[in-house]
């Protein structure tokens, strides 16, 4: 980075200088966390001379297991694409009206959570509802092991309410089902013959009426041989809502490609095909009559739904890598 040229192309630099920052991230905490150990042996020796720092000793002995935990979680994180930014795609399944919304609620949850984290959130692709809610969208939430801390969320997600579109108000159960896809530079493996592999069509992209409507056949919708479908309109460029919708495509198949090395992914990615009864859930987040949120792997449960909702995801994401790195080394 010192070198005179170094930036003489930019987008190599910034190649470079994202790869220093990861790194950096990676060995940090293994510092602090020897350091933490050294200091903790001379706070020993000082609570066998003086009990009144024992108190000390207890918070120094806290912060290092914080810091271990943490180095844990991170090294769960070890594939090359686990690093990446994040795609996050949900559909809404069974319910009706109420997955529609369901799925929005996802979205949502999501989205607060990026925020939380001080990460970029941007919106890909939207369709909405016909009475309410969202009947598909993507997002791509920009970041650092972004797709390593999400990549568990993929499957399919239950909700137990007493339907607000239900005169009645009798309960009903929705599905959403959720897949994450890391993106990826342009040094991935993944070869795409676009003109042979790949139908690609264009359409009007929604808006919101009068001035913003877009009169043009923006929104690019690209079509795999294998069935895998992606689309993009947020941009009123076509050639950028093409870009991206490729990026998209080999973001898919490339963790497909992975997931067939993963029997356990690979089978939830399946189970999804099913987004609904009868399919496989990985999370089940329950209104009425009781109120939780329960993690159908790992058995993790929370008690109040809410922040859950808002956003406050964390403790579901830490327990899916810790569960998967205990059934990895067993």
């Amino acid at each position: 980075m010192t070198a005179a040229d170094f930036w003489d192309n930019q987008e190599t630099a910034q190649q470079t200088v994202a790869e220093m920052q990861r790194l950096k991230a990676s060995v940090e905490p293994g510092r602090q966390m020897v350091a933490g150990s050294e200091d903790l042996k001379v706070l020993m020796e000082f609570a066998e001379e003086d009990p009144d720092s024992a108190e000390e000793l207890q918070t120094a002995a806290d912060d290092l297991e914080k810091k271990v935990d943490g180095v844990e979680l991170q090294a769960t994180m070890d594939e090359p694409e686990d690093a990446c930014a994040a795609y996050v795609q949900i559909q809404a399944g069974e319910g009706g009206t109420d997955s529609a919304d369901w799925a929005l609620m996802l979205m949502r949850m999501y989205v607060r959570w990026g925020e939380r984290r001080g990460l970029k959130v941007e919106e890909i692709d939207i369709s909405e509802g016909e009475e309410a809610g969202i009947r598909n969208a993507t997002l791509l939430i920009k970041g650092d092991y972004v797709f390593g801390r999400l990549k568990g969320e993929t499957g399919n997600h239950r909700l137990i309410r007493i339907s607000p579109f239900d005169s009645a108000g009798r309960r009903h159960t929705a599905f959403a089902a959720v897949d994450v896809s890391p993106e990826l530079d342009d040094t991935s493996e993944i070869e795409i013959d676009w003109d042979r592999d790949v139908r690609e069509d264009t359409y009007r992209a929604g808006g919101a009426g009068g001035q913003h409507v877009n009169k043009t056949d923006s929104a690019v919708r690209l079509t795999h041989s294998s069935g895998v479908v992606v689309q993009c309109q947020n941009e009123r460029s076509q050639h950028k809502n093409r870009a991206t919708a490729r990026k998209m495509l080999q973001a898919r198949l490339y963790q497909i490609e992975v997931d067939k090395r993963d029997a356990e992914l690979a089978a939830r990615r399946g189970d999804k095909s099913k987004i609904g009864f009868g399919g496989t859930t990985v999370r089940n987040y329950v209104l009425h009559p009781e109120q939780y949120v329960k993690d159908s792997r790992t058995g993790t449960k929370v008690g109040n739904p809410q922040p859950v909702l808002d956003g406050d995801i964390d403790l579901f994401l830490e327990s899916f890598l810790r569960w998967r790195l205990a059934g990895s080394s067993s």
